[in-house]
């Protein structure tokens, strides 16, 4: 009987540890409009979802860096943004990490990362971490696909599968854009973000 309360305890105790890394205050769920932002890329001028021109839709990514996770899924989310941007939905990668924790995750290190790699998509500064907050963000990456309006239509991985990208089976982020611009329901709206965590401010 001890032994069966103790582990009820440490269950009841993890669960309570993972929802706390896990929720950062809500954010946006399926069917909610997003608000647009204003924030600052690597070349130094603010960007804001309103501004991209003849947008069908959005593929907003938090992402970072550093991360592992973020590095495995670099070169698919530049393929996304050739694939969908001519279509028209634009990548929009976010950095929202605290440089202060993580210094490899700094507005100028941003800047080396975005020339080494060519980046096509604008890669944003979120230095206030209000975006993210707002967003509900908590991985990097962490994928919101946004419909022309802005309402999110999906939330969450790229793909199922971060390791091996000749692996993948289902192209979640992909399928949500075909769905959208085809005029369809979104197959896959929601998955779990698979990556490191977002580094917030220490309070």
């Amino acid at each position: 009987m001890k032994k069966t309360l103790l582990f009820l305890l440490i269950l009841a105790a993890g669960l309570a540890m993972s929802f706390s890394l896990e929720n950062t205050g809500g954010g946006y769920k399926i069917g909610d409009t997003a608000q647009d932002f204003n924030l600052k890329n690597v070349k130094g001028k603010n960007v804001s979802l309103s501004g991209i021109k003849n947008a069908k839709g959005y593929i907003v990514v938090f992402t970072c860096n550093q991360c592992p996770y973020a590095k495995a899924y670099e070169q698919r989310i530049i393929e996304l943004h050739k694939q969908y941007a001519p279509l028209g939905f634009s990548v929009v990668a976010i950095n929202s990490n605290d440089k202060e924790v993580v210094p490899g995750d700094s507005y100028e290190n941003m800047k080396k990362l975005a020339k080494q790699k060519k980046y096509p998509f604008p890669y944003l500064y979120d230095e206030t971490q209000e975006v993210a907050k707002a967003f509900g963000a908590t991985r990097t990456p962490h994928v919101y696909v946004l419909d022309k309006d802005r309402v999110v239509r999906y939330i969450g991985a790229i793909d199922d599968n971060s390791e091996d990208p000749s692996m993948v089976k289902e192209k979640y982020v992909g399928g949500a854009v075909d769905a959208l611009l085809k005029g369809q329901d979104v197959p896959v709206k929601e998955t779990k973000a698979i990556g490191c965590g977002i580094k917030w401010k220490k309070s």
